[in-house]
């Protein structure tokens, strides 16, 4: 989902997936768009201010050989050796200290930070345990930042016994850290 937001957002603003900046704007102008979403790199190429987190390489790898593979600094793609196995506790005790360092990184390059989009489905170890972790840890660290989540839920057929569990438990301790809590659903997305 959060691979369809940028692609979404870039043609939005006549951003090609070679991560160019358009013909007709440049940094600090009027519509400064582009130091809002991107940070500019020392070759003067706009990455997002993004990190997309997963403890299995599937989409992640899809997002490293998709149409904007140059378009994410691989920095900012992270995969973790050990899947989570569509377990809660595991999304949520393996892999803090990694993404949290990122994060940090990306926000401290921010002059004026405003907040946080969070894009995660429901049913997976990662997409539940791990989002718990990291809306409480901005919470604590970033509490007056905006926090806007975005979920996709799981699909009508479970494709994992614990997936009904895992969403339980993510609706029930992500409303206290999210500002503001939007669902998506597209049933052509279920596969």
């Amino acid at each position: 989902m959060g691979n369809a937001f940028w692609k979404l957002y870039c043609l939005d603003h006549g951003i090609r997936p070679a991560v160019q900046m358009p013909r007709d704007k440049t940094t600090g102008e009027g519509d400064d768009f582009f130091n809002t979403f991107f940070s500019e790199t020392g070759a003067g190429k706009h990455v997002p201010r993004a990190v997309f987190v997963d403890l299995e390489p599937r989409v992640i790898g899809e997002v490293r050989i998709g149409t904007y593979r140059q378009f994410f600094h691989p920095e900012q793609l992270i995969i973790c050796k050990k899947d989570a196995a569509n377990n809660y506790a595991c999304g949520h005790y393996t892999i803090g200290k990694k993404v949290f360092d990122k994060i940090w990184k990306l926000a401290d390059q921010c002059t004026g930070l405003q907040g946080y989009l969070v894009f995660h489905s429901f049913g997976g170890g990662t997409s539940s345990g791990f989002i718990f972790l990291l809306m409480g840890w901005l919470s604590v660290d970033y509490g007056k930042k905006s926090k806007l989540e975005f979920t996709y839920p799981a699909p009508p057929v479970f494709r994992a016994v614990v997936e009904p569990y895992n969403s339980i438990l993510i609706t029930h301790t992500t409303p206290g850290h999210s500002d503001c809590a939007c669902m998506v659903d597209n049933e052509g997305g279920h596969v």
